[in-house]
């Protein structure tokens, strides 16, 4: 087994960790779309 196998099987011993992290991540992914998309409106309307 290796290093980062274990680690990550022990996050499966802590759900609430686990779950915080994963909405964490989520959270996160949301926030770089909604980035993404007012970086393009600003690329888009300098483009004119």
């Amino acid at each position: 087994m290796t290093r980062t196998r274990a680690i990550e099987g022990m996050a499966g011993a802590f759900p609430g960790k686990a779950e915080a992290k994963a909405a964490g991540k989520e959270g996160e992914f949301e926030r770089l779309h909604a980035r993404i998309g007012q970086l393009v409106a600003e690329r888009d309307f300098l483009e004119r």
